[in-house]
């Protein structure tokens, strides 16, 4: 018998509309992350991006667990890091602030840490498509809805 390898002839891909109301951040970013990477398929490949399109809409009604939308301290809550670049750039910002001015980004960010960082990871982040409201412009590919 041989090992079956999938290659990009061969893979045929959905599109899937994932609505995130009530759902909890990291719960749904495996679900969709495991999506995107193509491990619910039996032709999964780990070397070939064989993995379908997500659609994340209601970005806006997300939930987290706790008391991380209340907390005020940067050191007790849920922050998010970047730097600059130059010394002393460390800008940390917590998790409600994120959501008041880029709702989509907290989605965006927790899907894409657990996609692997590689090139390979990046082709499958760009099949990811996150909406603050319910409303998206993928009307034509006729997305199935996909409970999680």
């Amino acid at each position: 018998m041989k090992t079956y390898m999938a290659n990009n002839n061969s893979i045929e891909r959905k599109w899937f509309v994932v609505d995130a109301e009530g759902k909890t951040l990291g719960r749904l970013a495996s679900q969709v992350a495991s999506i995107l990477r193509g491990k619910h398929k039996p032709i999964y490949t780990p070397h070939v991006d064989c993995g379908d399109y997500v659609i994340v809409i209601n970005a806006e009604k997300i939930h987290l667990t706790g008391n991380k939308w209340q907390q005020k301290s940067y050191r007790q809550g849920k922050v998010y890091r970047r730097h600059t670049g130059y010394n002393g750039g460390l800008i940390e910002t917590p998790a409600r602030e994120v959501m008041e001015k880029f709702p989509t980004r907290m989605v965006e960010d927790a899907i894409k840490g657990m996609l692997p960082k590689t090139s390979l990871g990046r082709d499958m982040y760009r099949k990811l498509f996150v909406y603050a409201g319910s409303e998206h412009k993928h009307h034509a590919q006729q997305p199935e809805s996909l409970e999680v």
